[in-house]
């Protein structure tokens, strides 16, 4: 696929003239839809069941991700691999991706510290998450903090009013949002944390409850 120009606005202007999850995730390693392909090692593109009845949404991959090229293979990854073990569920049972797929970074002495993403790259990069809904034709979506969230419930959602609700969206009509595992291990305290711990918990668990009905 011929690379465009990184003047392009969308993702939509990278998409292949078939869809399939390889098709997808060869086309958007070529993506310059926004500018954060510049900094970032490679393209981080969804993994898991091709028909997966939950699809699990983050935001952006992290370092670790960036640097293997598989979403939620960290730390983050791994607090939300024991949450799906709670709830009798493998990775390999569900899809898991981000709203936005590449790494964005500011660098903090030899590290490099994640930043959120823009308005404009969420927008910019919002083709490739449609595209994955359908060819993965989730029954429910599980949406990991309020940037993932309102990819796809719009800008006013706010996580702390709707986490663990069963909401319908334009994509899905069973969306449920609630914790990013990496907000859990972020927590300010131990109460906190155990808090948003029993809540991430509880709420994946619903997912995959609700996936199978």
């Amino acid at each position: 696929m011929n690379v465009r120009a990184s003047s392009s606005v969308s993702a939509a202007d990278f998409l292949p003239p078939r869809f399939s999850l390889k098709s997808l995730r060869a086309a958007a390693a070529e993506c310059r839809a926004c500018p954060l392909y510049k900094n970032a090692t490679q393209t981080v593109f969804g993994r898991g069941a091709a028909k997966a009845r939950l699809m699990i949404v983050g935001e952006t991959p992290g370092d670790k991700e960036d640097l293997e090229g598989e979403p939620f293979v960290g730390p983050a990854g791994r607090l939300l691999d024991e949450a799906l073990a709670a709830a009798h569920t493998d990775r390999k049972q569900v899809y898991v991706t981000n709203a936005v797929k590449h790494f964005k970074w500011e660098p903090r002495g030899t590290r490099r510290l994640h930043k959120k993403p823009s308005a404009r790259e969420e927008s910019a990069c919002r083709p490739w998450l449609k595209a994955e809904f359908e060819v993965v034709r989730p029954h429910v979506i599980l949406c990991l903090g309020a940037t993932a969230a309102q990819a796809l419930l719009g800008r006013k959602f706010r996580l702390t009013r709707r986490r663990g609700e069963i909401m319908s969206g334009e994509v899905c009509d069973r969306i449920i949002a609630t914790y990013h595992p990496s907000a859990v291990l972020r927590a300010p305290d131990t109460a906190a944390r155990r808090q948003m711990h029993e809540a991430l918990f509880a709420d994946v668990k619903k997912a995959v409850v609700a996936s199978h009905k």
